[in-house]
């Protein structure tokens, strides 16, 4: 009933989804109290240079993409493919590095922004790509999700099996991979993200070394309503693991400080280091 709903909501126009999104993000503001104190203490831990007028306006303005998010990932998973090229408006830089399958594959990199899944799908309707994902705690959500991101993707891989997304590299595929969230202390070490010891995970040089595939990354924005998806080359070469890991730190940090309110700041991304209580 729930996804039938939401479906129903993202078949609308797009200037009546984002005065809706608004709606929904000044909600989440007042209601989701957990959520707003979770990206409050992340914004003043990794932003301490913004004053604390400057930090609350982008909190509210953070939330109000928050919402939009629920449309953004409704358009990725729920529209057909001619809707999107019909009435989205966005820019790809850089699909030559991804577009000769076969060859070397390609293990692209990407940041928790809130229009994730709408990335991954224009992303996906211009180049084959497949995805590493996360199961969702919830059987019917992580039903829904894995239906809708193979809207864009190829398919998906659990985290938890890389031996299917390795495969996929030595095919010379192109495999999304996000690293920039805290999973725990396995695989991972205490590195900094924005000057803040952080769990970060150190298997990228591995997946590396055993695929001899090339390392990227996906940058995204808005800019004047138009979604910009940026894709580069990142340099590895004479990286051990613990170097390699600290660099993609660092590349997130600058993406992310570029536009603020568009990243995921509700994450409880330094609880393994600050531990969990840091957040109450």
């Amino acid at each position: 009933m729930i996804s039938i709903f939401w479906q129903a909501l993202c078949s609308l126009p797009l200037t009546w989804q984002k005065v809706l999104g608004s709606f929904c993000g000044t909600l989440l503001l007042l209601f989701a109290k957990k959520r707003w104190k979770i990206a409050k203490i992340n914004i003043q831990i990794c932003l301490p240079q913004l004053s604390i007028t400057e930090q609350r306006k982008l909190l509210r303005q953070n939330f109000i993409n928050l919402g939009q998010s629920l449309f953004h990932t409704g358009v990725a998973w729920f529209w057909p493919n001619e809707r999107i090229q019909r009435d989205l408006v966005y820019k790809i830089k850089g699909l030559e590095l991804i577009e000769n399958p076969n060859t070397q594959g390609n293990l692209i990199l990407f940041k928790h922004s809130q229009h994730l899944e709408l990335d991954a799908r224009l992303l996906g309707m211009n180049a084959e790509v497949f995805g590493v994902a996360r199961s969702h705690n919830s059987a019917a959500m992580d039903a829904l999700q894995s239906k809708g991101r193979l809207s864009g993707v190829k398919a998906t891989a659990d985290k938890n099996n890389p031996r299917q997304f390795i495969k996929w590299l030595k095919e010379g595929k192109n495999v999304l991979y996000a690293v920039d969230q805290d999973y725990g202390w396995s695989n991972s070490i205490e590195l900094t993200f924005f000057n803040t010891p952080a769990a970060t995970i150190t298997t990228t040089r591995k997946i590396l070394d055993i695929t001899g595939c090339n390392l990227l990354f996906i940058n995204s924005f808005y800019k004047d309503e138009e979604l910009h998806l940026e894709l580069e080359m990142l340099a590895s070469e004479g990286l051990n693991e613990h170097e390699l890991a600290q660099k993609i730190n660092d590349v997130m940090e600058q993406k992310i400080t570029l536009e603020p309110a568009e990243y995921l700041w509700s994450h409880r991304r330094f609880k393994s280091t600050l531990g969990k209580k840091f957040y109450n």
